[in-house]
């Protein structure tokens, strides 16, 4: 059995595949850089655990991480509760990923996990939109290379952002209103942002696609991709296991 994370900036996704490569549960614990390897094993046990998952049937573990100050205590949280030891996605670690960006060593590992599974599970060209602390576009061409992609502020920081600065905006929850035009300050903010990021999806699709020459296949993944891409107008392919697919897929091919 692989225990498969992802560290992001926001949170930690871990979930657990059998020997058939089936995902058996995914978790989601908040990222803590104060957090000690103790306490991170802890949130791995409970995992485990709320799933009916013996530690011991844990062969194998793999770690894709963008907060380097996480990854090594992650990694000997895992070793202390599991006894194995992680792959750790990064340098020398054969993706089969052909990255045609400036300065290939630039692409977050996240990037080029979700990367890896949109080949496999998808048509291309495509774009796969990341929903995290930041909104990523990747794209895709249809010779399989990764050319590039967009950078965008994360919903929850724009929300902040916005908390911050002013002196009588509440925070709110990401539910969407009924409408656009809000008749509340809950519902005005709500729509200022949940429909604002979703426009500009569509639109930053539509440019993407106009400047390729022919239309893409959009994955989106991550944990607030739920949430919005209902609201959007483009076609949408929501894969909440994506991260999860990408770094099995990257063990198989480095696991020898």
């Amino acid at each position: 059995m692989l225990l498969a994370i992802d560290v992001g900036n926001t949170n930690i996704v871990l979930g657990c595949f059998d020997e058939n490569n089936q995902i058996l549960f995914r978790e989601r614990m908040s990222t803590n850089q104060s957090a000690t390897a103790l306490e991170y094993a802890a949130g791995i046990r409970t995992a485990l655990e709320m799933h009916d998952i013996d530690k011991n049937l844990i062969d194998d573990a793999i770690i894709s991480s963008v907060v380097p100050s996480v990854t090594a205590t992650l990694r000997d949280a895992v070793m202390k509760y599991t006894g194995k030891k992680v792959m750790i996605v990064g340098a020398g670690i054969k993706t089969g990923l052909n990255i045609m960006i400036d300065n290939p060593a630039q692409l977050g590992s996240d990037l080029v996990v979700d990367a890896v599974a949109g080949l496999h599970e998808y048509p291309v060209p495509q774009i796969i939109i990341d929903m995290g602390t930041a909104t990523t576009l990747s794209v895709i061409n249809s010779k399989k290379q990764y050319i590039g992609g967009v950078i965008m502020t994360g919903m929850a920081v724009s929300m902040n952002a916005l908390v911050d600065k002013t002196s009588q905006l509440p925070k709110i929850s990401f539910d969407a209103p009924k409408k656009v035009i809000g008749s509340n300050t809950i519902d005005c903010m709500k729509s200022g942002i949940m429909y604002a990021t979703a426009s500009s999806l569509d639109g930053m699709i539509s440019r993407i696609e106009e400047e390729l020459g022919e239309p893409c296949t959009v994955i989106a993944t991550g944990g607030l991709s739920g949430t919005v891409i209902p609201l959007c107008k483009s076609e949408i392919i929501l894969d909440d296991d994506l991260l999860l697919k990408g770094l099995s897929l990257i063990y198989q091919k480095n696991k020898n």
